[in-house]
């Protein structure tokens, strides 16, 4: 059986995590919630194994290749508080199909690294981007699938929209996420601002100590606030968190959050990139968009508050029983966005 539901919408600008295409469906065998995949049994915890490390712009940047050289590639990004193990099952399961991916870990987690001590730590939208385009060069990949959620489906937004040439094709969770500064300063209403209150807690310098201090115990609470349904065990969450161990981790953090709301200032060598996003570049190429129907920060709509957003070929899927970290909770649901993308 197939399902599909709608919602109304809040302003998917503001839709992140805890920043016209016809309905389409997602085949409910291809989606497994959390509950269900905790009971089929306690087996080993899927890995990556050793990572690559390679020098790509401002970092070195840590990451995964799987699948044959040759094949065409797809890039997957993480969000927050995630990382590469989003991508755990959804890796194998596209190289199986032929495709080469590579899976980053953003600036500030994991193994990725400052080349330089003296670099701003700056978590601003269009910098995370160009780390993305920087990885391209340096392992001299012309063209990609973009695929994402939260952090991550920002910045392949992002890329989208402004390098087009870069983007073969979109899966993007959520939506359109861009940010647009001004907007964000316009108040929401009591019950989606609740949603947000972890960014004004960043604000503050109790909220950077607090970050600081309770780094795990933060993104094990946000993890079952917005995915109420996946039942992750201890070694799942703790395969993860080992990434927030980075050294630059917390400072990234808190400059994204502190950005978006106006707090702190970006770099300005990027202050044209943002005037650029602030004016909400269309994005032309292909795309499915997916919404998960138990995400508990970003309610599932049918997407058509940010139709305009998307000029080219677009379907929306919302995905039965998944939460926001929709790739990792319905692996087999996002697998089957890039294989549907790709042909469009």
């Amino acid at each position: 059986m197939n399902n599909l539901k709608t919602s109304d919408a809040i302003d998917p600008h503001r839709r992140r995590l805890l920043g016209v295409g016809a309905l389409a469906v997602v085949a409910a065998p291809l989606v497994m919630t959390g509950s269900a995949r905790a009971q089929a049994g306690a087996a080993k915890l899927a890995s990556f194994g050793p990572l690559k490390q390679i020098d790509a712009g401002e970092l070195n940047i840590g990451y995964v290749d799987t699948g044959p050289a040759d094949g065409p590639v797809v890039i997957l990004l993480h969000g927050w508080p995630y990382d590469i193990h989003s991508y755990v099952e959804v890796a194998p399961l596209l190289a199986a199909k032929g495709y080469r991916v590579i899976v980053p870990h953003l600036r500030g987690h994991g193994t990725t690294r400052f080349l330089s001590a003296d670099t701003f730590r700056n978590g601003q939208q269009s910098v995370v981007a160009l780390d993305i385009i920087a990885l391209m060069d340096a392992l001299k990949i012309e063209r990609a699938i973009l695929g994402g959620y939260d952090w991550g489906a920002r910045t392949a937004d992002i890329i989208a929209a402004l390098w087009p040439e870069r983007c073969k094709a979109l899966v993007s969770v959520s939506g359109y996420l861009i940010n647009n500064l001004e907007r964000n300063k316009l108040p929401l209403s009591p019950k989606a601002e609740w949603g947000w209150w972890y960014q004004y807690y960043f604000a503050t310098e109790r909220g950077r100590a607090g970050y600081t201090a309770n780094r795990k115990d933060f993104a094990r609470l946000i993890w079952r606030n917005v995915s109420p349904k996946w039942a992750f065990d201890d070694a799942t969450f703790d395969r993860t968190a080992a990434s927030f161990d980075n050294p630059d981790y917390i400072a990234i953090v808190i400059h994204n959050y502190r950005w978006r709301l106006s707090v702190e200032p970006g770099d300005p060598r990027h202050d044209d990139l943002e005037k650029r996003l602030a004016a909400g570049p269309v994005i032309t190429v292909p795309t499915i968009t997916l919404d998960g129907d138990s995400d508990g920060v970003a309610p599932a709509t049918d997407g058509a508050a940010y139709a305009k957003m998307f000029s080219g070929k677009r379907t929306h899927r919302i995905v039965a029983g998944a939460g926001h970290n929709l790739p990792q909770e319905a692996p087999a649901a996002f697998v089957q966005a890039i294989l549907d993308v790709d042909r469009y």
